[in-house]
């Protein structure tokens, strides 16, 4: 039986240049209603994080989120999924500063910019501040990720640079490592902590 990862996969090669019929037999199959873009796995990995943590059920819901695989994609993706491919309802989360690639391509597509939340730099940095640097180090030991931490404090390039700073840079310095932490701080967060853009983005859906 067909799940929304098959739905994410059609509409990945739909994106890539592939036919969209199987994405918009799917979206049928699913009763999909809404799409959720984010810029990357990492986002992806923190909204479903704290829709379980919420008791929340997307697919069940109609919301099939995914990630697009960066920004600049957002145009193609809002006239695939928006009104002038499925017809689908459009919300996500952007950075702000790429908030110029979204504000364009949604135009471009004819979708309401209301279903949209900026983070001041990116999800990641909404997350390490609402938490604390004190608390994500924290988290980072537990992870056994404490001496790559230290390896990577001791770079020239880091001398000097907020603590935050450090650890966001920090969390995009492996393959994966964006993935795992986006899940891992979500499930850290106390409900009271919960990022605004992140908060609100889940109420709205």
């Amino acid at each position: 039986m067909a799940d929304i990862q098959a739905f994410r996969d059609a509409v990945s090669g739909w994106a890539n240049g592939g036919p969209g019929g199987a994405a918009s037999d799917l979206a049928v199959q699913l009763g999909v209603r809404t799409a959720v873009l984010l810029e990357g796995p990492s986002d992806l990995a923190a909204v479903e994080t704290l829709a379980a943590r919420r008791g929340r059920d997307l697919a069940a819901d109609g919301v099939c989120v995914m990630a697009m695989g960066g920004a600049m994609s957002v145009g193609r993706y809002a006239g695939l999924l928006g009104p002038p491919g499925l017809g689908l309802r459009l919300a996500g989360l952007c950075d702000e500063g790429e908030q110029r690639f979204y504000d364009h391509g949604l135009q471009r597509a004819r979708a309401p910019h209301g279903g949209f939340f900026v983070c001041v730099s990116d999800l990641e940095d909404e997350l390490i501040r609402a938490l604390g640097t004190a608390r994500v180090e924290e988290i980072v030991g537990a992870e056994g990720d404490l001496r790559a931490w230290q390896t990577f404090l001791r770079q020239p390039a880091q001398h000097g640079r907020p603590r935050q700073q450090q650890l966001r840079r920090f969390l995009g310095t492996k393959k994966g490592r964006k993935i795992r932490y986006g899940r891992l701080l979500v499930e850290a967060l106390d409900p009271e902590q919960v990022p605004t853009p992140l908060d609100e983005l889940l109420a709205s859906l």
